[in-house]
């Protein structure tokens, strides 16, 4: 039978490069990597950071070395976005099925992934016994029960965020995107409207912004305005700076606050649960 309630769980949300180091840890230096589990039969990551390491090896540790059947999601193919796919351990075990979707052809989707563990960037091939690849069309498609519609954004390549649609709530993941274009923005304000998580991308600090336009990322002060204006119920903060160290973190957050009361910083190991609603 399956558990409900939906877990959203963070294990990558630092930008562009891993930071490892003392200061960051706080809140984490692995690259994006969101996983989104509604019971044993039910698990969905959003992108494949270097923080999908250690998720795959605690999927394969509780399940016995024989997961089933795993989606994961993909907003584009910067490299810390799809990093952490080579010691993503599921992929290499026939119990396992993994699942790749982005509104990328299939074959584009398949060449990118297969290539960097390609000769010489990696010394193990990426298997394709048990690893398939799909397409998420414009009008979305549906998961085991869950709506995925994918959200144009706006980065220096072909980038899609997600919202997710579940009985038990609404999530909408939407990391790397720069602010500015009404088109996208607009776009991204209209698929959040009424979300239970709006994650978004908050690189940047507004003073630091001006410097940095046309570098495909947002601020702090800028989601605070997106989910106002489609009166998401929390905003997360993502995609922070390699070089936004945990005090200078506590400080963006003490400063969106200001701005949108229910608002927080994405920390690595943080669990949000949403339970189903009455009459789903």
């Amino acid at each position: 039978m399956r558990k409900t309630g939906l877990r959203l769980t963070f294990w990558g949300v630092r930008g562009s490069v891993a930071t490892p180091d003392a200061g960051n840890l706080g809140f984490g230096g692995n690259t994006p990597c969101v996983e989104v589990n509604r019971g044993e039969d039910f698990t969905l990551i959003l992108d494949a950071g270097s923080g999908i390491r250690l998720l795959g090896n605690r999927i394969m540790r509780e399940s016995g070395g024989r997961a089933g059947v795993i989606h994961v999601l993909l907003t584009h193919f910067h490299w810390d976005h799809i990093q952490g796919l080579p010691f993503f351990a599921p992929i290499y075990h026939a119990g396992t099925t993994v699942n790749f979707y982005s509104t990328e052809p299939v074959e584009r989707l398949r060449a990118v992934l297969a290539g960097q563990m390609a000769t010489p960037y990696f010394p193990v091939r990426l298997p394709d016994i048990q690893n398939f690849y799909h397409y998420v069309p414009c009008e979305g498609l549906t998961i085991d029960g869950v709506r995925v519609t994918p959200i144009p954004l706006h980065h220096s390549d072909k980038v899609s965020g997600y919202r997710l649609d579940a009985p038990e709530g609404s999530i909408v993941y939407g990391s790397d995107h720069e602010h500015g274009v009404a088109e996208y923005d607009d776009g991204l304000i209209r698929a959040s409207r009424d979300t239970d998580i709006l994650i978004y991308d908050s690189h940047y600090t507004p003073e630091e912004y001006p410097q940095r336009v046309g570098w495909g990322h947002s601020t702090w002060l800028e989601a605070t305005r997106v989910a106002t204006a489609s009166r998401a119920k929390r905003l997360i903060l993502f995609h922070h700076a390699p070089e936004r160290d945990d005090e200078q973190m506590k400080h963006v957050v003490a400063q969106a606050k200001r701005h949108f009361k229910e608002v927080a910083a994405a920390r690595e190991g943080w669990t949000i649960s949403l339970s189903a609603r009455r009459g789903a």
